[in-house]
């Protein structure tokens, strides 16, 4: 009989050292000795999503004013300037993304026609004054800087945005028309001198196509209309070499303002999820508090086996009464949830195998919830549902008759934790005997589930 207890005592201690043998994978978190470890972690809260999500389309139309070069009425060689700024209509189309919830790209094009009137510095064309006219498109690579998510906090509900943006792109502008002879817009693709110099140069032939390499600036306000479109206004200049308009005459940069509007229209997932290292650290806590439970097990397994070697040859047997006290374990849950982790299963194990060692014995099955999260009605729920997850484990995988198990629900009424700011380590499932009474049921602060 003794030798069946020494073998016996030497199998728990291979098995204890197979459980250390796999925890010396958190050596990066433990101490050689039973002991407890601080943690740090990062608290901010970081954003992602996958690569489809956040992209979208753009339809948009307005007006657009030229700011090119002013013209001169010639007649008697007056120099009252001519008006060089007319409204026209123009549409653009673009797609792009949110990388983060703070900054976004997009590609974008742009059509219209553009008028305006061109310089006029000759006398013998004192009838061609008037406007001129072209046509131009352009693209462009631009960021964009969501404002009020960086300096507001990140709110994925919000009605309202700003939104800055600055890019770079190219542009063609062709069809060049005007009041002139045969068509040719009045000053274009030569520079004109003012009148009272009379050595001047013109000529029949002008390029049809001009290109350019602009950079545009602007601020889109954004409305949202719903989960998958947006509406919004914008105000944008852009800023081309001085040949933009074939006319070379004043500055040497020539720009296009526009105000538009149009519809935002998103084309996959919308949103960011989160994620905070410091939600973890219980975890980690409790997989440290495992580990230093298993080396305390295999230190005190190592006494009983040289305790036992001692008594060979094995003595009479001597009978003594054990205490039938359950290994008071708890099964720890993430925030939110009821799903059991790998690294509880051991507790739920623990406890399967007490039973079945107690066959006379039952237990209470108490689901917890932390209070700084939820409301207490949904934190009732949530308790129940955890403890009807330990109960259906050690039901139907280790086999546990259900009459052997009460169940109760205690949501955030009840803390057993109340370490400063620790709360979290009430999210979990706790397996006592005897510790409610009628009255706390009647109280409402504990809840007795129908298992």
């Amino acid at each position: 009989m003794k030798a069946k207890k020494f073998y016996g005592a030497l199998a728990l201690c291979a098995g204890a050292l197979a459980f250390s043998g796999s925890a010396q994978a958190q050596d990066v978190f433990v101490d050689d000795a039973v002991s407890v470890t601080e943690f740090t972690c990062d608290n901010s809260t970081h954003y992602f999503s996958n690569w489809r999500d956040n992209w979208f389309i753009e339809i948009s139309a307005g007006a657009n004013q030229p700011l090119v070069e002013r013209g001169y009425l010639t007649k008697g060689y007056s120099k009252k300037a001519i008006n060089g700024k007319k409204w026209t209509a123009t549409y653009g189309f673009g797609f792009g993304r949110w990388m983060t919830p703070h900054i976004g790209f997009r590609f974008r094009g742009n059509y219209g026609a553009i008028h305006w009137d061109a310089p006029n510095t000759f006398q013998e064309l004192a009838n061609d004054e008037g406007w001129s006219h072209m046509k131009q498109a352009s693209v462009s690579l631009e960021f964009m800087w969501d404002m009020f998510n960086t300096l507001g906090g990140v709110n994925q509900e919000r009605v309202f945005s700003i939104i800055p943006f600055i890019g770079v792109g190219g542009g063609a502008s062709w069809d060049f028309q005007g009041r002139g002879k045969k068509g040719e817009p009045v000053g274009s693709n030569c520079l004109r001198e003012y009148p009272g110099n009379f050595n001047m140069y013109y000529g029949d032939q002008y390029k049809s196509v001009q290109w350019t390499v602009p950079a545009f600036v602007g601020l889109q306000f954004r409305f949202r209309l719903g989960k998958y479109v947006d509406f919004f206004a914008e105000a944008r200049a852009s800023f081309y070499g001085d040949n933009w308009n074939n006319n070379v005459a004043g500055n040497s940069i020539d720009a296009l303002v526009q105000a538009m509007g149009g519809f935002n229209f998103n084309i996959g997932g919308r949103g960011w999820k989160t994620f905070n290292e410091c939600n973890y650290v219980s975890q980690i806590a409790a997989l440290n508090d495992q580990v230093n439970d298993l080396r305390g097990q295999l230190a005190g397994c190592a006494a009983t086996v040289a305790a036992l070697q001692a008594q060979l040859p094995c003595p009479e047997v001597v009978e003594k009464e054990c205490s039938n006290a359950p290994l008071m374990a708890s099964v720890q849950f993430t925030i939110n949830s009821a799903k059991i982790l790998p690294t509880e299963d051991v507790n739920i194990y623990s406890m399967a195998e007490w039973l079945k060692a107690n066959p006379n014995e039952s237990i209470d099955v108490v689901g917890m919830a932390d209070r700084n999260t939820g409301n207490t009605a949904y934190n009732m729920g949530l308790s129940k549902r955890r403890a009807i997850a330990v109960a259906d484990e050690l039901v139907n995988k280790y086999g546990i008759d259900k009459s052997r198990l009460n169940l109760y629900a205690c949501g955030s009424n009840l803390q057993f934790f109340n370490n400063g700011d620790q709360n979290d380590w009430n999210r979990i499932v706790m397996f006592k005997q005897g510790e409610f009474e009628p009255s706390a049921v009647a109280a409402g602060e504990v809840e007795k589930i129908d298992y």
